[in-house]
This record gives structure tokens, sequence and C-alpha cells, in this order.
């Protein structure tokens, strides 16, 4: 697959993820690569993303994730790769859903 193709990475992370700075972790490091999409806490307790960007630097953003910061702890992160769809300008941090 040519890495320089957009792609779509929906995740749900599961674990001590709410309350530890997790959104703004993952808010930063899809800014560093710059993606585009949001993050948000879920009612379920759950923290869901969605980004799109290269493939490459989705690979590398889901790493980061999968460790998330220090402060948290993820006990598992649910992934499906997307077709983009293009319809983000910026990634931001989304309320609660």
């Amino acid at each position: 697959m040519n890495p320089e193709i957009k792609a779509r990475l929906h995740l749900w992370i599961d674990g001590h993820v709410q309350g530890v700075g997790f959104r703004a972790f993952v808010l930063d490091r899809a800014q560093r690569r710059q993606l585009t999409g949001w993050v948000r806490n879920t009612y379920q307790g759950q923290v869901e993303v969605l980004a799109e960007g290269s493939r490459d630097q989705l690979d590398g953003f889901l790493d980061e994730v999968r460790r998330g910061p220090r402060s948290a702890f993820v006990t598992e992160c649910k992934v499906e790769w997307e077709n983009a769809t293009g319809e983000f300008s910026r990634f931001e941090v989304r309320p609660t859903a």
C-alpha cells in the first residue's frame, strides 16, 4: 500500500483513560502529525478517536495512542481502518457522547 494514500483510523480506547489528560494527549499527538479529525470521551468510559491522514502518519499515531500518557492505563484499543472522507480541516476535542 502507498504510505501517502489517505486513510481513516477509528479507535475506541478502554482502561483508565478518562480524567487523566488522554484527550489532550491525543490532540497533541494528532496535531504533531498533521492529522485531522476528533477525540472525545464516551459515556461508557472510553475515549473515541476518528483521525485521517497518511497511513504512515496514522501508524505512528496509533502506536502512541496505544501507550497513552503516563497517567493513563490502556487495557484495550479497538481499531477500525476506513476510507478517508476529507471532511475535517483540523483535529479537535469534541464533547462527550
